[in-house]
């Protein structure tokens, strides 16, 4: 082999010596492959184009000296413990001959290709670094011209007209919608205003949806501890992405008091005004104070002092607000569980006003059961109850939910009995209500059933008087989450 074959085949040093036994090696053909590690004590500077494969010492000081820096050579990370082989200065040719066979064999072209990674590493770890430090600089910049990563793209800013009234019991026994007139594309949070928060227990319920499909994108189910009198600032995870579609806000509260939901000034496009359910004097014309951003999701705008995570995201998920039929309330049997005979009917349904009566009494629990009211993928529950008699004593109210062709009234008994439900059921909890205003009772689930469930409304009194208690319950609202297109109303 020509010696500028043997020159380039070596460009990277496999064989490590030590300084003092620099003398052992001048001379001989393996000169070229040999790094002399420094021998006096401190720490190797370099290794330019060397690859220690094995180290060779001919004296005691030199293998003293290479076990040194070899140790010092470790912390580096990328090369590989390298051994220690001591070879007879009587016979040098012989080693030398064995070292350039393991050189210049696999070996040495594994450990030359090893080396080469390294190498190649090395460079994109300093590639890497010179990244982080402009991206480091991009985002100093940013900062130092103040630029915004999420963007607002529309507003409507809070009005406080004289005449209003507040839609706080709007919320409570109905809900209140609102279109946003801008495209979805890019959407990654909005904001609405509320001027003020209860500090009784209570949750705001916020649902964004795509008005053309009925298509759920997230939903909020936000304590009122969490909120704050001004702006509140509703992420997403990711931005609204895919074709520019119409999207749909709606909004609820449960709890005594509710949260008070700011409105804009009025506007003259119908379409893009606050709606609900239910006539309100406040709605006309008037949308809801909120402003719509784009940008990086989850990144809080500057503007709004709080920043709210969706409870539940609805991608791929149709969400239904359906009533509960008239045909099906209808059907409310009795199933109280109480000690005392009535002279009257505790339990009825009021055909005029889609309502139903449950009478509490002295003793027990007064409970009408609906046999399976309830439609699989039912993932909220709600109602209206009120004592519908200017001098009825207050009683309490609630709803229990349970798998369905259950025995009612051994459901029934078991609250009665225990105080809480069974483990197949789903319980609201007890609400007093009285004659003044009207109360929400809601029951939040989890996760969408599974199955049809039976529903129960119970009653029972919270005074030694049940005088004129005529409970009415009304305003039965579900919401129902499937994976299936429905029709959108």
């Amino acid at each position: 082999m020509s010696s500028g074959i043997a020159q380039r085949m070596a460009a990277k040093k496999l064989v490590a010596a030590s300084d003092r036994d620099r003398s052992c090696f001048e001379g001989s053909d393996i000169e070229h492959l040999v790094v002399y590690l420094d021998a006096s004590g401190r720490p190797q500077a370099t290794l330019q184009n060397a690859f220690p494969l094995i180290a060779v010492a001919f004296s005691d000081e030199g293998e003293a000296d290479l076990q040194e820096q070899l140790a010092l050579l470790g912390s580096l990370g990328t090369v590989p413990t390298v051994p220690v082989q001591r070879l007879d200065p009587a016979k040098k040719s012989e080693s030398f001959t064995l070292l350039r066979a393991l050189t210049e064999g696999g070996v040495g072209r594994l450990a030359r290709y090893s080396a080469s990674i390294t190498s190649e590493l090395a460079i994109l770890r300093r590639e890497r670094e010179t990244l982080l430090e402009n991206y480091r600089a991009l985002e100093d910049a940013f900062q130092a011209r103040n630029w915004e990563p999420v963007s607002e793209i529309f507003s409507h800013d809070p009005y406080a007209d004289p005449k209003d009234e507040g839609i706080e019991q709007l919320l409570a026994t109905a809900f209140v919608e609102q279109l946003l007139p801008v495209s979805s594309l890019g959407v990654a949070g909005l904001a609405l205003h509320l001027h003020t928060v209860p500090k009784v227990s209570g949750e705001l319920v916020v649902a964004l949806s795509y008005l053309e499909s009925g298509e759920g994108v997230a939903e909020w189910t936000v304590p009122y501890a969490q909120l704050v009198p001004n702006w509140n600032f509703f992420s997403l995870p990711r931005a609204c992405g895919g074709a520019a579609r119409t999207l749909r806000l709606r909004v609820s509260a449960t709890g005594p008091e509710t949260v008070g939901l700011s409105l804009g000034y009025s506007i003259a496009g119908e379409r893009y005004s606050a709606r609900s359910e239910l006539p309100h004097p406040d709605l006309d014309l008037r949308p809801l104070a909120f402003k719509v951003f784009t940008g990086l999701p989850g990144v809080k705008p500057a503007s709004a002092p709080n920043m709210i995570a969706p409870s539940s995201l609805l991608e791929g998920q149709y969400i239904v607000d359906y009533r509960l039929a008239v045909d099906t309330l209808s059907q409310i049997v009795d199933v109280s569980v109480t000690p005392i005979v009535p002279e009257f009917q505790t339990v009825r349904f009021l055909e005029h006003e889609h309502a139903v009566v449950c009478h509490p009494l002295p003793s027990g629990i007064s409970a009408g059961a609906i046999s399976r009211a309830v439609e699989p993928g039912t993932i909220s529950f709600s109602a209206s109850a009120v004592i519908d008699h200017p001098e009825g004593q207050p009683a309490a109210v609630s709803f229990l939910l349970a798998p369905a062709n259950s025995n009612a009234r051994s459901e029934v008994a078991e609250l009665a009995r225990k105080g809480a439900a069974k483990p197949s059921a789903f319980f609201s909890g007890w609400r007093e209500v009285n004659s003044q205003q009207a109360v929400n009772i809601n029951i939040q689930l989890e996760e969408p059933l599974r199955g049809p469930m039976d529903l129960m409304i119970l009653s029972r009194a919270v005074t030694d008087s049940v005088d004129y208690s005529w409970l009415k319950v009304f305003g039965f609202r579900l919401v129902k989450q499937s994976t299936e297109s429905a029709d959108v109303r």
